[in-house]
């Protein structure tokens, strides 16, 4: 990436991205950011590492974004903008921010989605071989650039094993459409307590924590 670029332009030196990044102020107060980028095919890009982060999932995840982007433009044609966004545009929104891909074996993924943590981290733990997890939401990359142990990720499960992020890309964007998206597809993952992500993980009790590792009658996260 270029050195001493605003932002925006040091983005658009690098290929891969179906829009072209421009200044926020570029966003006029009265239209929805999704609609412009919709509209414009440019992304409104503030100095920052939120932004940076967004820039690059559009870098790399070309199709996933622009799926993103046309189904939220869909919904605002459809309803407006409104005091409240509606479920399908805060799924979307939550997608876009916090997601992380999962394709794992199913005791895996069965244990997670039943918040059997010491079942998802215990005696399976060599099965966190077999599985590929990508963090994909920006504002999810910007929260880890000061870990906490109680960061979670909005996990998406991806069905076949991808050889590439291309491959991944592609198959999540055709997965995606607002009626499963309202449906709220995700597992809840503290992406800290993944084996080889955080070395306090090995400690005994990490996920001990209730605080973090929370029993499902109990976890009201979104």
């Amino acid at each position: 990436m270029a050195l001493g670029l605003p932002l925006w332009d040091a983005l658009n030196q690098v290929t891969g991205s179906p829009v072209r990044f421009v200044p926020h102020s570029n966003l006029p107060p009265s239209v929805a950011y999704e609609q412009f980028i919709a509209d414009t095919g440019t992304c409104p890009t503030r100095p920052c590492l939120h932004d940076f982060f967004n820039g690059l999932c559009w870098i790399h995840f070309p199709a996933t974004k622009q799926k993103l982007n046309q189904l939220q433009a869909e919904r605002l044609a459809s309803d407006g903008i409104r005091p409240v966004r509606g479920v399908v545009r805060d799924a979307l929104t939550l997608f876009d921010e916090n997601a992380a891909f999962l394709h794992a074996p199913p005791p895996l993924w069965e244990a997670l989605m039943a918040k059997q943590w010491q079942l998802l981290f215990g005696q399976p733990r060599p099965l966190w071989r077999e599985a590929q997890l990508l963090l994909f939401g920006h504002a999810l990359l910007d929260k880890l650039q000061a870990p906490r142990k109680a960061v979670t990720a909005h996990v998406y499960r991806v069905l076949p094993a991808t050889a590439s992020l291309r491959d991944m890309d592609t198959w999540v964007a055709a997965s995606l459409n607002g009626e499963k998206l309202a449906s709220k597809p995700f597992a809840h993952l503290p992406v800290l307590g993944v084996p080889g992500w955080w070395p306090a993980n090995l400690e005994p009790g990490f996920y001990e924590d209730p605080c973090v590792f929370r029993a499902p009658s109990l976890d009201a996260r979104e």
